[in-house]
Formats: C-alpha cells, sequence, structure tokens
C-alpha cells in the first residue's frame, strides 16, 4: 500500500509544478497589467515569500538557514544579481507579451553555453548541441523578424533580461553552491536581501513618487479589486513555485525534472492562446514552437551526454549533485 501512496503523492507534486510554472507568467502578466508598479509588485511577492519561508518553518512544515550576517555579506552579490534578473523580467512582462518573454527566455541556452566555453573552460558543445541551439536560435529570429509589437522599449527590457538570467545561471549558481545552504535558505535569503534592496529600485527609478500620488489620489486602480486579486495571486503563486519546485526535485529524478519544465512552455503557451489576446501572429507562434523545440532536444543533449563532461569539470558535478538534492533557489525564473 505505500508504493501507491508515493506514486499519488509524486503525481500531485508533479502537477502542481507544472500548474505553478505554466501559470506564473500569465499570473504575473496579468498583475503587472492591472497593477503597474513593477517595483511595488516585485517587493510585494519578496515580502510574501520570506514572510511565508518563516512562517512555515515556526509552523514547523521546512527547515532554513538562520539569517547571518556574515553568509549575508557573501550572498549579497548573487542577491543582487538575482533581484536584476526579476527586475528586468517583470519589466519586460510590463511592455511585452507573454510570446515574447519565453522566445528570449529560451535563448539563455545559447548565451550559457557561450560563457561555459569562454569563462568556466566547458568542452566545445557536441554536434547534436550545437544542432539544438541553432534551432533555437532560427526559431528566435524568426519570431523577431515576424513581430509586429516590436519596440525599442520591449526589445531593450529583453536583452537585458537576457543578459541578467544568463549571468545568473553562470555566475550565482557557481558562487552560492559554495555557501552550504540549504534550498529554503536560498529562498529566504534572496527574498530577504531583494527585499532590503528595492527601497533603492523605488528611488533610482522614481516608482515611488507615482506609488505615492497614486495612493493619495486613489487613482490608477491602485485600491481596484481586479488589481488586489491579481496581486495576491502572484505573490501567492511566488511562493508555491519555491515549494512545489523544491518538492518536486525531491520526489523524481533531475531528468524527469527538466522535462517537466520543458513542457510547462508548451502549457503557458497553450493557456496564453486560449485566455489571452495579447499573443503572436500564428507564424509567430509557430516560430516561437520550434524554439521551445529546440530547447527540448537541447535538454536531451545534455542529460545524454552530460557524464562526460561532468567528469572534466567537478564543479558543474557539485552543481548537479546539489540540483538533484533540490538546491535550486531560483525557481521564479523558471517560468
Amino acid at each position: 500500500m505505500v508504493a501507491p501512496k508515493q506514486h499519488y503523492t509524486t503525481t500531485s507534486l508533479v502537477i502542481g509544478y507544472a500548474l505553478c510554472s505554466s501559470l506564473l507568467s500569465i499570473i504575473n502578466k496579468f498583475a503587472i497589467t492591472n497593477f503597474n508598479y513593477p517595483g511595488l509588485l516585485t517587493t510585494l511577492q519578496y515580502l510574501t515569500s520570506a514572510l511565508g519561508v518563516r512562517v512555515l518553518s515556526k509552523l514547523g512544515f521546512l527547515t532554513h538557514d538562520p539569517f547571518v550576517f556574515e553568509t549575508a555579506n557573501k550572498f549579497l552579490p548573487a542577491a543582487f544579481i538575482f533581484y536584476l534578473a526579476i527586475f528586468t523580467n517583470t519589466n519586460l512582462l510590463r511592455h511585452a507579451n507573454i510570446d515574447t518573454f519565453i522566445v528570449f527566455r529560451s535563448l539563455t541556452p545559447i548565451l550559457v553555453a557561450v560563457a561555459d566555453t569562454s569563462f568556466r573552460k566547458q568542452p566545445v558543445p557536441s554536434k547534436f548541441t550545437c544542432f539544438s541551439l541553432v534551432i533555437i536560435l532560427g526559431g528566435a529570429v524568426g519570431y523577431v523578424v515576424n513581430d509586429s509589437g516590436f519596440s525599442l522599449t520591449v526589445y531593450s527590457w529583453a536583452f537585458a533580461y537576457l543578459i541578467t538570467i544568463t549571468t545568473e545561471m553562470v555566475y550565482v549558481k557557481h558562487m552560492v553552491m559554495n555557501l552550504g545552504l540549504g534550498t529554503w535558505g536560498f529562498v529566504y535569503y534572496n527574498n530577504l536581501l531583494s527585499l532590503m534592496m528595492a527601497p533603492v529600485f523605488w528611488v533610482v527609478t522614481g516608482e515611488y513618487l507615482d506609488a505615492l500620488a497614486a495612493v493619495g489620489e486613489n487613482v490608477g486602480g491602485v485600491f481596484d479589486s481586479v488589481a488586489v486579486m491579481a496581486v495576491l495571486l502572484s505573490c501567492v503563486f511566488g511562493l508555491l513555485i519555491s515549494f512545489f519546485g523544491f518538492a518536486c526535485r525531491k520526489a523524481v529524478s533531475a531528468t524527469a525534472f527538466t522535462v517537466t519544465g520543458v513542457v510547462n512552455k508548451f502549457l503557458t503557451v497553450g493557456i496564453n492562446v486560449l485566455i489571452w489576446d495579447k499573443h503572436a501572429s500564428p507564424f509567430g507562434l509557430f516560430c516561437l514552437l520550434v524554439t521551445i523545440a529546440g530547447g527540448v532536444l537541447y535538454q536531451q543533449s545534455v542529460s545524454g551526454g552530460s557524464g562526460a563532461s561532468l567528469q572534466r569539470d567537478p564543479v558543474a558535478s557539485k552543481l548537479v549533485e546539489n540540483k538533484d538534492d533540490g538546491d535550486d533557489y531560483s525557481e521564479k525564473d523558471q517560468e
């Protein structure tokens, strides 16, 4: 009787992660559309996640590393890059549709492969991996060329997001794994430090002036019920993706988790087309699917050839071991 129970538990975790991951980008787009204050929105998300981890820890549902100033000081550069990744992510969703976001998110393997080869002295990708990267690039180029909503603002944020998320993948994950923090420790430190940095970005961007004026005059839909619901959903799903991402990694293999992440992109596209009118043209959607298909081939090439490369890279081996243990704190970006 134990096996069926475990089966249903694992299935529930995978379904929970798939739904959260597929819906999060759409929910964030919905939230930023109805609550046009990206800095304040992300701050509320950080607050919810940090407070949620703290409360759940007090209730005994999880354990996290205690906040230590020495560790926080070492972690600060990682948290800063994480903050920039989320900041550019939110502003990209503010100006672009979901499809554009997914296309640029799918381009990260190309830059990561270049960075790994150039800076981490990794072996040159195999022919199959290069082929998958070319497919990703071809689909992305086709999408951009036929994007009727092309604008300098959108693509400026898109490239900024692409650079920051690639930096997060290559540099941050290498650095933070040496701190010895657990998964919930990463979540707690990331969100707490990001919450502390938020006021600086409010001042730099001048958003605090708009937010204060809106609160004082009650304009801009600040207290609109739809906006409140959208923000609450965004905050709750931000915490849920951390939980289900961690639990799902514990319940299934790293390969199965990766496949789930790729399938989630197809689900996001499908849901976006069905419930939202903010999506690309039919040919743009085709190019988007080509890009995701290239991502599937890329994941297969990495999974199939990871053994040889890991033997030559003990740091990468350590990262994969930690990933199998659930130590990937950046679940919000697996959107």
